[in-house]
């Protein structure tokens, strides 16, 4: 069931707890088969995909929409063949549900276990990315979960036929299609709605701009998954290797900037400033980055304004400037990195402290004891030595995909996969034990 003038968000949700009860019934081959159809079903209408993707685009582009939204919500050959994929992986994981987390047998007899089951319906706010709804989607089918997607208007179209598709392949598989249900409406007001229903919908988790994030934290009257937000870091330590800080740094930034875990700070120490930050700016210039650098780093690389790339190109490369206050802490989410220097690990896990968000931190260095401290002591929802950290991601730690990166600490932190989006319960067998 999708929303129609006839069908209203109680209706949806209804329809997704009794989805949910034959979901969680249902076989591991059942809802496999499933995912795989959906993975089908994916290459098959690539076409059809991107050709409505692409309505989405210009509509979103003649509305004056910004790079890190156009580029989140674009879909390619390559972007939908990587969904299928996510399905195929999600696939051919372990399945959570009814796994035995603790087992055991009582002085009077009594058998106890401890087993996993689905939360049970799981509603999903999020702005900009089609490919959410497919992750989230595939998750919540392998988990037993029914789900009620609410995407934004900015990829409605693509949103409302990849919901569509997903329904389909589940009924294919004899399973209830009313396990994903699309909010077929971008009337902002089912939002707030959809925030009350505490009796309808089990955990809320919202993908999008730290407006929407902060919103969904005061307004949810369910548990919600409120964290999200990256603030990211690179500390590149007096013990790094240059070159290897440099490719850290340059990758952090540029392998996909519009994303929670690219990274927004370079803190640099002052024992390998001369060294490390010339080949750093001359690498993020050449990608394209703007820097915005604390005094001391500027007293290194010096300020520029605009200037040509090359000679005959025809365009300038971007500017070394002085930071602002407010570009510390900053979630820039576009080509842009401020720059520290500081004088030792502390100051820089002092500065963490302050100005991050608790979402994903680096070390570069060579140093092992001051690598295993950083990794001990900054608290964050994942920690990197000596590499980037845009492997902060649910794919790359196998777990096929993710329906958040929390930096929450209650109910899960990082990537959320299959068995972040369980519960479980207490299973009792006797033979007419009663209590004394």
């Amino acid at each position: 069931m999708t929303m129609t003038e006839s069908a209203t968000l109680k209706d949806q949700a209804r329809a997704a707890r009794a989805a949910s009860r034959r979901l969680a019934a249902a076989t591991t081959d059942s809802r496999n088969a499933a995912l795989l159809a959906l993975a089908d079903a994916l290459q098959e209408r690539q076409a059809e995909i991107i050709e409505v993707n692409q309505q989405d685009l210009a509509a979103a582009e003649e509305a004056g929409m910004g790079l890190h939204l156009t580029e989140r919500m674009t879909l390619n050959p390559e972007r939908v063949a990587g969904m299928a994929e996510a399905a195929r992986v999600i696939a051919a994981l372990p399945d959570p549900v009814g796994e035995v987390l603790e087992q055991k047998t009582l002085a009077n007899g009594l058998k106890v276990e401890r087993i996993r089951v689905p939360l049970g319906v799981i509603g999903v706010i999020y702005e900009s990315r089609p490919n959410v709804t497919i992750d989230i989607a595939a998750l919540c089918l392998k988990s037993g979960n029914a789900v009620i997607l609410r995407g934004g208007k900015e990829a409605f179209r693509t949103n409302a036929l990849l919901a569509e598709i997903v329904r389909v392949s589940i009924e294919q598989a004899g399973l209830p299609g009313g396990a994903v249900q699309f909010v077929n409406s971008t009337d902002r007001a089912l939002v707030g709605e959809m925030l009350q229903m505490k009796d309808d919908i089990d955990l809320m988790i919202p993908r999008g701009s730290a407006e929407l994030v902060h919103m969904v934290a005061e307004d949810a009257t369910m548990p919600a998954i409120t964290g999200g937000v990256g603030v990211c870091h690179t500390y590149v330590d007096s013990a790094a290797d240059v070159g290897k800080a440099v490719d850290i740094v340059l990758n952090a930034k540029t392998q996909r900037p519009t994303v929670c875990n690219a990274l927004d700070t370079v803190l640099v120490h002052a024992g390998i400033a001369v060294d490390f930050l010339p080949r750093m700016a001359k690498a993020m210039r050449d990608a394209g980055v703007e820097m915005r650098c604390d005094r001391r780093a500027l007293s290194v690389i010096g300020p520029t304004g605009s200037q040509p790339i090359g000679e005959g190109q025809g365009s300038a490369a971007p500017r070394i400037t002085a930071a602002a206050p407010e570009d510390f802490g900053q979630e820039f989410l576009s080509l842009v990195a401020a720059v520290r220097v500081v004088d030792s690990l502390d100051e820089a896990m002092e500065h963490i402290v302050e100005y991050g968000s608790g979402h994903s931190e680096a070390i570069v260095t060579e140093d092992k004891a001051a690598a295993e401290r950083f990794l001990a002591e900054v608290d964050a929802a994942a920690v990197f030595h000596n590499t980037s950290t845009r492997f902060n991601d649910g794919g790359e730690f196998g777990l096929g995909a993710e329906v958040a990166i929390s930096t929450n600490k209650l109910h899960a932190r990082g990537p959320m996969g299959l068995r972040e989006i369980t519960s479980y319960k207490w299973v009792v067998r006797g033979d007419g034990q009663v209590r004394e």
